[in-house]
């Protein structure tokens, strides 16, 4: 992908990273904020209408959501992906009748290639696998922030429990496509660059959630997403990943000391080349047993493993650099 490098284009990239990371990280408190202000004001019979609205609204971030092309396909977006730049690429067709569980990693600090690639369209993913609507499963409690969750539901953004990806996965036209970053918040404390540790040896609940809909696993590995953000160090049993463990117990998010250009948190510039592998066959069972579980849980690490090892030397990771399955 060529990306343009003149003063005004690189000037919008960065622009669209800001926006991007400040919703990240600022966007809900600012929401409620506002919230608060417009019921104190005189707009506060539109904030109890909107209220009303939501708890009658509360089941769709489990429900598929409420996607909106038109915000999918916001010309800031493509800024986003040339600042880095991102790219997805594909390696085998996959069959718009049936629904998919795309296991992704690494979660990296923000799940930047999860988002550029599932969220928007900058990198083409319903011209790279038409027929199907991807769909990022996000932790329920963003869902919980009035006004927030309405916007992050355009993107295609939907509540990660299981009923969330039950739906999805049992959508009887086909079509829909459920991205689940495997290794959760903690493995974000792990997101360094020169390094490639992912939290899968334990995590099978997504494996147990394929079985039980027939729904075909799909390994996607995103090179250079850990390369994206330094931290500070937190090394296992230190006092700051202590803590850090502590408060992911009870907030349910992570929250990694990190940083990047200028020791701001602005992303270094490291291309990002998120790799979609070859569906796994699935075959349904309603009440899997242990043994199918691990047996296909088994499966699935070794064709990730497979899928990293094919592609690593093309994606700047060096030949001698292997996974390391936590």
């Amino acid at each position: 992908m060529e990306v343009s490098s003149s003063p005004l284009q690189r000037s919008l990239q960065v622009f669209a990273v800001l926006q991007w990371v400040f919703s990240f990280l600022g966007l809900a408190l600012l929401c409620l904020v506002a919230l608060v202000l417009a019921s104190l004001g005189r707009a506060w019979t539109l904030v109890v209408l909107y209220l009303v609205w939501l708890y009658r609204d509360r089941h769709t971030p489990r429900m598929g959501g409420r996607r909106s092309a038109w915000v999918r396909n916001w010309a800031i977006w493509r800024y986003f992906r040339d600042y880095f730049p991102i790219t997805l690429v594909k390696t085998a067709e996959l069959d718009p009748s049936q629904n998919y569980l795309f296991g992704f990693h690494p979660h990296g600090v923000l799940v930047v290639g999860a988002f550029s690639n599932f969220c928007t369209e900058a990198t083409g993913f319903s011209r790279l696998f038409p027929g199907l609507r991807s769909h990022v499963l996000m932790l329920p409690c963003w869902f919980q922030v009035p006004l927030f969750r309405d916007y992050i539901m355009t993107s295609g953004l939907v509540s990660s429990d299981k009923a969330s990806a039950s739906y999805l996965l049992s959508h009887p036209e086909g079509g829909q496509v459920a991205v689940l970053a495997v290794g959760g918040p903690l493995e974000a404390l792990e997101a360094k660059p020169g390094t490639v540790s992912l939290r899968l040896r334990n995590q099978k609940g997504f494996i147990k959630l394929s079985l039980e809909h027939g729904a075909p696993l799909v390994p996607v590995f995103s090179f250079g997403e850990n390369e994206l953000f330094q931290q500070y160090p937190n090394p296992p049993g230190s006092w700051v990943r202590r803590l850090q463990e502590a408060l992911q117990a009870t907030l349910s998010v992570a929250l990694p000391l990190f940083y990047g250009r200028l020791g701001l948190l602005i992303p270094f510039r490291a291309p990002v080349h998120t790799v979609v592998g070859a569906p796994i066959p699935v075959q349904r069972s309603p009440r899997p047993s242990r043994e199918q579980v691990d047996q296909l849980h088994e499966l699935y690490v070794e064709r990730l493993i497979q899928l990293f090892e094919d592609y690593k030397t093309q994606y700047g990771v060096p030949a001698g650099q292997h996974l390391v399955l936590t």
